[in-house]
């Protein structure tokens, strides 16, 4: 097996032309940011005009979450919201992406309806997808942050290790990728409803993402950190609770 690609100009051209028709997924980070906009959009939905396909061709330089919340903004200028249901379904992980921008972007959402809508996308199987459904919706969810908590602290209980992991990660202070969360880096106890049953989750995926919060939270709140962590370890005799924990202090021990 070749090693994965870790340049874009690596990529084998076949490739490439798959996941610009939009008839393979990507399965790497260098994948992701390889794939042309225009070519798929022009492939997945061609009715958005060829105006729209010059307007996402002529940021192709640009940052990828730039290139995304346009490309949701195109489509859902010309297809409305409905798209959504289209853009889901599709092959492209991409594409998935786009719909998660296009949910961002509809005005006429509460926070409640924004996070069901979410919902589908945050669990699907593709690593990406389920980032770009995340940072598709935290600005609304730094918008109303008690109310977004409060109904994330819900998603704790999910089957889903991912749905799990996405109330951990859509809700950390700083984040990657994203704005910071000021009121959570100043008041990290905010988010215990959603951080307490997290902290022996079975799941690694959960346990990073619960460590990472964390550790952002131990950027200015160091103290608030160890005394959680020191009260989790004596509570909870876990394997987990011990990655977790050891994550998180992992810049201030």
């Amino acid at each position: 097996m070749s090693p994965a690609p870790r340049r874009v100009q690596d990529i084998d051209p076949q490739r490439l032309a798959l996941l610009n028709a939009g008839a393979a997924q990507t399965s790497t980070l260098t994948e992701c940011l390889a794939v042309d906009f225009a070519a798929l959009m022009r492939s997945a939905v061609p009715e958005v005009g060829d105006d729209a396909l010059a307007s996402i061709g002529a940021i192709a330089g640009t940052g990828i979450s730039k290139r995304m919340a346009l490309a949701a903004g195109l489509i859902r200028g010309r297809l409305g919201d409905g798209a959504v249901t289209r853009l889901q379904q599709h092959q492209s992980d991409t594409v998935r992406g786009w719909a998660c921008f296009v949910i961002g972007a509809n005005p006429a959402l509460t926070l409640e309806q924004r996070l069901e809508a979410i919902r589908p996308l945050a669990d699907d199987p593709h690593f990406g997808v389920r980032e770009w459904a995340w940072m598709a919706v935290r600005p609304h969810l730094a918008a109303d942050l008690k109310a977004a908590i409060t109904l994330l602290g819900r998603w704790t209980a999910s089957p889903s290790d991912r749905l799990r992991r996405f109330a951990s990660e859509a809700t950390r202070p700083r984040g990657v990728w994203c704005s910071h969360i000021p009121t959570l880096k100043d008041n990290p106890e905010m988010a215990l409803i959603i951080l307490e049953p997290l902290n022996a989750d079975p799941s690694r995926y959960v346990q990073d993402s619960v460590g990472n919060w964390l550790n952002d939270a131990a950027k200015d709140r160091p103290d608030w950190v160890r005394d959680l962590c020191a009260s989790w370890q004596r509570k909870q005799d876990s394997a987990a609770t011990a990655r977790i924990c050891k994550r998180a202090l992992r810049s201030i021990d």
